[in-house]
């Protein structure tokens, strides 16, 4: 395993997360999930990131079991507030009040003291963003919290969050984005908007729900039990942007590139997300342990500059590069 500094702080991090968006607590069953975190471990994994909100806060409850017993100073736990986590006003935001519900709420669940790493989800239009990060300061500063991060925050609302972070000395060092062969949205704004306030990017989606694995053709039918077809856990509506005949053929084009770097397609992905020197760590998630036995392959690989170059020639104009993507 590769393990990468997150931000300018001294944290570090396993080059590969684990995350279990959809999977756990949804997707599949717990003794399945406690498998594959089991092969994380196994493989050299230490980052492990969840969110309140993930299979209605079932997911973190399934991490925290599946975790148990490992020795809690050898890992990093991250996990994420904003979205609804109940039927109350206050439920959701990053006002005051649900940030101290929340973070209590998800120690209980991840049955640990503290957190390595607290993200908000997404940026809270309706909440003043002192009060925001006032709280999160607080969290800091009373020791159940260590890191602060973000996820999809845009460049303006990084650089004032980041002002903000320096005036009530606390260390914000992380944005969580998609990001993948396909979704490029954060290199022309919002990576270097980060790299000038030290945040690294934790990308999630680095194998595009799945596209980038090459297992979806064009021309067919989406594989039965695949993302394209779970209309439960959630996850099909994102994936069907990139369920067409001209991407698809596009992603079959990589294989031989793949091939040359003797990984596999999803490998494939997962390394290329990590050239990029603002990303501290690539989450994968995994129905089967054996998807995390291949995914950590693509740690400290470096890419050929050729190879990267081929990838752009043959991803062309099916790539999504807008950065209005990124509003927050």
């Amino acid at each position: 395993m590769e393990f990468r500094r997150l931000g300018r702080s001294g944290l570090t991090v396993s080059a590969i997360s684990y995350g279990n968006w959809i999977t756990h607590g949804g997707q599949v069953a717990e003794d399945q999930a406690v498998a594959c975190v089991r092969a994380a471990l196994d493989a050299g994994i230490t980052t492990f990131d969840t969110a309140d909100v993930y299979s209605g806060t079932r997911a973190e409850s399934v991490l925290g079991r599946a975790l148990a017993g490992q020795r809690r100073e050898g890992l990093e736990i991250f996990t994420k507030v904003f979205f609804p986590t109940g039927p109350g006003q206050n439920d959701h935001g990053l006002g005051r009040k649900h940030i101290t519900e929340s973070i209590h709420n998800s120690l209980r669940r991840l049955g640990t003291d503290y957190l390595d790493l607290y993200q908000a989800h997404r940026y809270d239009h309706s909440t003043p963003l002192e009060e925001t990060m006032s709280a999160f300061a607080d969290l800091v500063h009373s020791g159940k919290v260590l890191y602060l991060g973000v996820s999809e925050w845009n460049p303006e609302q990084l650089a004032a969050a980041a002002e903000l972070a320096r005036e009530l000395r606390v260390p914000l060092v992380s944005n969580q984005p998609q990001y993948s062969m396909l979704w490029r949205v954060i290199e022309p704004a919002v990576v270097p908007a980060c790299e000038r306030e030290g945040i690294s990017q934790i990308v999630w989606s680095p194998i595009a729900q799945g596209v980038l694995t090459g297992k979806y053709q064009p021309g067919a039918e989406p594989p039965a039990g695949s993302r394209a077809t779970d209309q439960v856990a959630g996850g099909a509506e994102m994936i069907s942007r990139w369920l067409r005949d001209d991407v698809l053929s596009r992603v079959q084009e990589l294989r031989p590139l793949a091939a040359e770097a003797g990984l596999s397609m999803a490998a494939f992905a997962v390394a290329w997300v990590l050239q990029n020197k603002n990303v501290a760590s690539a989450i994968v998630g995994a129905t089967r342990p054996e998807q995390i036995e291949d995914n950590v392959t693509a740690a400290g690989v470096t890419l050929d500059p050729e190879l990267l170059h081929q990838v752009d020639k043959v991803l062309g104009n099916v790539v999504e590069r807008d950065p209005e993507k990124v509003t927050g």
